[in-house]
């Protein structure tokens, strides 16, 4: 690939991952689970399979995700937020692995500064993370 076709990120970016918690509440969505992930949610927790998925699976269409419990702010958490730490942290989900990785917060440069307005972890004084980790992370994503 010439150096005139990579993307705006090319020389990296700066992200170092705080463990503040804030990727994992603010409103509504989706965390998307493979049956493996859930399962290795469940090892982690030394629950059955299906008690696991009847406590915090929701099913939408023929999608798997995790429940959100309703914050006292009015937020939406991650149903493993506690305490702001993920309570199933070494086994979280790949799109959890791969924040803030992720397609929409790497389209272009505004996109990456809006995400930084959530994530205290993307601001000019972290580390730099090569382009090359970034797109493994983008490799990772497109293959599950």
């Amino acid at each position: 690939m010439s150096e005139s076709s990579l993307p705006w990120y090319k020389e990296g970016l700066k992200f170092k991952c705080t463990e503040c918690g804030k990727c994992c509440t603010g409103s509504s969505g989706y965390v998307w689970l493979t049956l493996d992930e859930m399962q290795e949610m469940a090892n982690v927790l030394e629950l059955p399979l299906d008690l696991f998925k009847r406590k915090y699976i929701r099913q939408k269409g023929n999608r798997f995700a995790l429940i959100e419990k309703r914050a006292l702010n009015g937020d939406y958490d991650c149903i493993f937020l506690e305490d702001k730490k993920c309570k199933v942290y070494q086994s979280r989900p790949l799109q959890c692995r791969t924040f803030p990785w992720w397609p929409e917060n790497l389209r272009c440069e505004e996109s990456w500064k809006s995400a930084g307005l959530e994530c205290e972890g993307i601001n000019d004084g972290a580390p730099t993370v090569s382009y090359d980790h970034i797109q493994e992370q983008l490799e990772k994503q497109t293959k599950a």
